[in-house]
C-alpha cells in the first residue's frame, strides 16, 4: 500500500515562508512526477509545483518566484520551499504522485494572514 506523508503546514504572516515536505511510504517502483495542489475554500484544487526526473519543474503563474519544488529521490521525498507568502495562498495543500496509478496525501493546511 502507498502513503504520502505530508508536514510542514501552519500558520504565518503575509511575506513569511514556511516548507512542506511528502514523504512516499510503500511498494514504489517508479515515480514518474510528484507535486503539490492545493484547494482553498470554495475553489477547485489547483496545481501549485511539480517535478519528475526528466524535466524541468512546473509551476502556476501565481507562484513563479516565490515557491521552489525540490525533489530527494533518496527519501523519496518531495519539498516545497514557499516564501513571500500572500493571503491568497491561504489553502489546503495536498501532495500527489503520480507512477502506475495516482496518489494523493491527506492534506496539510496553509493559513497566511495579512
Amino acid at each position: 500500500q502507498v502513503q504520502l506523508q505530508e508536514s510542514g503546514g501552519g500558520l504565518v504572516q503575509a511575506g513569511g515562508s514556511l516548507r512542506l515536505s511528502c514523504t512516499v511510504y510503500g511498494d514504489i517502483r517508479v515515480i514518474n512526477v510528484m507535486g503539490w495542489y492545493r484547494q482553498a475554500p470554495e475553489k477547485q484544487r489547483e496545481l501549485v509545483a511539480d517535478i519528475s526526473i526528466v524535466s524541468s519543474p512546473n509551476y502556476a503563474d501565481s507562484v513563479k518566484g516565490r515557491f521552489t519544488i525540490t525533489r530527494d529521490s533518496t527519501k523519496n521525498t518531495i519539498y516545497l520551499q514557499m516564501d513571500s507568502l500572500k493571503p491568497e495562498d491561504t489553502a489546503v495543500y495536498y501532495c500527489n504522485l503520480k507512477s502506475r496509478g495516482e496518489y494523493w496525501g491527506q492534506g496539510t493546511q496553509v493559513t497566511v494572514s495579512a
